[in-house]
């Protein structure tokens, strides 16, 4: 049986630092975060190495390239898991060198699942998405603004036309960059596409961003993992006879995402025959209004899981066993 020597690594801008095991503990060495850095790290591992890190955004995508570009094992782990394993563990002291020191630890104990690198259409489906969302969220800045100058009893004209004129401008680059996402994703999921749009309540725009969130569908085994990754699992506490809780959604994953879908679940009580039932069924038996909406977000993500494993348009009013 095969010993993999697992390093960690906390990765930040410029640098990350590598933790290695030794007989007394781990010692440490940082690197420039830059291709010739990383290059010197690869030649510093030993044999069998399996490399583990946390969920960085883009300041860990290099090392994360390079390293499956030399064929090491690298895991990409959530933040929340390494946070929660350092307080199991007794942490009481935070340092780069302790984190690199704790992710190396969290290898060996819970054998991480190595990372799969997204596919360059997803690469780019994900910069596109980050650029729509702060296109919006702009937007919205531009037009709060708007309306406050409005409210004025004196509005300076330089002002207001540079206003509209941003407004017009930020309107045709979402426009633009919208397209741009639909043709890029009817062109590498045509299929995946075409299966997710045939349920009443799933648009263009939420198809092409659930294919983004989960890798074209590789990224997990059932639409329950696709829930509980958006963030929209409820929470459950029960202990004994003291406590039993059944709390908010856990509002893990992509905010955004989550929120466009709670619009379509709003969209698909009317147009969608399961959702409505759903809503209806849950609503006569005291539920909230909120509460139910965020079911039937779930329903949508589950006939989503259902076409895609069926390969199978969606047929309003069909029961599948995934559904």
């Amino acid at each position: 049986m095969t010993i993999m020597t697992y390093i960690g690594i906390d990765v930040s801008k410029d640098s990350f630092i590598a933790a290695y095991p030794t007989k007394s503990g781990y010692t440490t060495k940082s690197f420039p975060n830059t291709t010739s850095g990383v290059r010197r790290f690869i030649q510093s591992l030993p044999a069998e190495s399996h490399c583990v890190m946390e969920a960085t955004g883009n300041y860990s995508m290099l090392l994360l390239y390079l390293l499956q570009e030399a064929n090491i094992l690298v895991s990409m782990e959530n933040p929340q898991k390494i946070k929660h394993f350092a307080r199991a563990m007794l942490s009481t002291t935070k340092t780069d060198e302790i984190d690199a020191k704790l992710i190396a630890m969290y290898g060996e104990k819970m054998n991480p699942v190595p990372y799969k690198i997204p596919s360059e259409s997803i690469i780019l489906l994900r910069q596109k998405r980050t650029v729509l969302r702060q296109l919006k969220k702009q937007l919205t800045a531009t037009l709060n603004l708007q309306q406050a100058l409005a409210a004025l009893p004196k509005q300076d004209p330089t002002s207001k036309a540079t206003i509209e004129k941003t407004i017009s401008f930020l309107r045709k680059q979402i426009s633009k960059m919208e397209e741009e996402i639909t043709n890029l994703s009817n062109k590498e999921f045509n299929s995946q596409m075409t299966l997710l749009t045939s349920i009443k309540g799933i648009s263009n725009t939420i198809a092409s961003a659930l294919i983004t969130a989960t890798g074209g569908f590789t990224y997990f085994s059932s639409a329950k993992q696709i829930s509980r990754f958006l963030g929209l699992c409820p929470t459950y506490q029960q202990s004994g006879t003291s406590i039993n809780v059944k709390g908010h959604i856990n509002r893990n994953g992509d905010t955004y995402l989550r929120s466009q879908l709670y619009i379509a679940a709003c969209s698909s009580i009317r147009c969608n025959a399961a959702c409505r039932e759903t809503y209806e069924r849950l609503r006569a038996k005291g539920k909230s209004g909120k509460g139910a909406i965020i079911a039937v977000a779930n329903k949508l993500i589950r006939q989503a899981f259902a076409v895609i494993t069926n390969n199978q348009p969606y047929i309003d009013g069909y029961i599948s066993s995934f559904a």
